[in-house]
């Protein structure tokens, strides 16, 4: 496929780079290389990717491009596979029984994470992500951040880059705050906050991991301040990473709900 032979038509070349970007490694491939396996010019490259880009068949982290969930759905024709929030809804009722709290559950939307369900527990509270879906960007919130710590490095700073500015603006400390929370996620594997912004309230969240080990969302409880004390925390802790562990290992990888949330909620009353 090279620019100096016999023409291809655009469909040929974008069909030749998805070749490409499915033969890389998970990480992805730069324009750079793809253009020169391709035997084209990086603009041409760049003009197909970005048609492909559109139609949800690859996706772009940073400066590399790898294949996206869209084309594994429809590769495994994944339309009648279990959804998300079906699989997690029997997960969030026994949390919310177990706990007597309230429940969410999260899902990682670009920059965004967006509340894809939530069980109401006895005790009024206010959160972030306030109703089904509800969107805060990433970082805000125990479930938010609990899903940005778990990322691959790339995508987490990429993601760093874009919303400190915004959670700025809705009253987090500064970056290096939320660097020192993003590594504590790490070590810990959970998020418990407890920062003032919501006056009287807490949380606590954990990732949900898919059978490559990509955090793809995260349970997580929001509670009364006064409910999540440290003689209480360890039992919410496991519990909670209990049943994440329940749920990852029930994911469809092909589900489209966890790349394109709003499609489930479409269904939402």
């Amino acid at each position: 496929m090279t620019d100096s032979a016999e023409p291809l038509s655009s469909l040929r070349r974008a069909l030749g780079l998805l070749r490409l970007v499915g033969a890389a490694d998970a990480g992805g491939i730069r324009l750079k290389d793809l253009a020169e396996q391709a035997g084209c010019s990086q603009p041409t490259a760049h003009r197909a990717l970005q048609d492909l880009v559109a139609e949800g068949f690859v996706e772009q982290i940073g400066k590399r491009y790898r294949l996206a969930l869209d084309f594994f759905v429809l590769a495994a024709r994944a339309g009648h596979a279990d959804g998300l929030r079906d699989l997690a809804k029997p997960v969030l009722l026994r949390l919310s029984a177990t706990l007597t709290d309230t429940i969410f559950l999260l899902v990682r939307n670009g920059y965004e994470a967006v509340c894809l369900d939530r069980i109401e527990g006895p005790f009024p509270i206010r959160s972030f992500t306030g109703d089904i879906g509800g969107k805060v960007p990433l970082g805000l919130g125990q479930g938010s951040l609990a899903i940005l710590a778990h990322l691959p490095e790339a995508e987490r700073e990429a993601v760093i880059r874009f919303n400190v500015p915004r959670l700025l603006d809705r009253g987090f400390l500064d970056e290096a705050a939320l660097r020192v929370e993003l590594e504590k996620a790490r070590t810990q594997g959970w998020v418990n906050l407890n920062t003032g912004l919501i006056p009287g309230m807490a949380g606590l969240g954990v990732p949900v991991f898919d059978a490559q080990g990509r955090a793809v969302a995260a349970l997580s409880v929001g509670t009364l301040a006064d409910r999540l004390r440290p003689e209480r925390l360890p039992g919410v802790v496991a519990i909670l990473k209990a049943e994440a562990a329940t749920l990852g290992a029930m994911l469809n990888p092909f589900d489209t709900a966890l790349r394109h949330p709003s499609r489930s909620l479409s269904s939402v009353a």
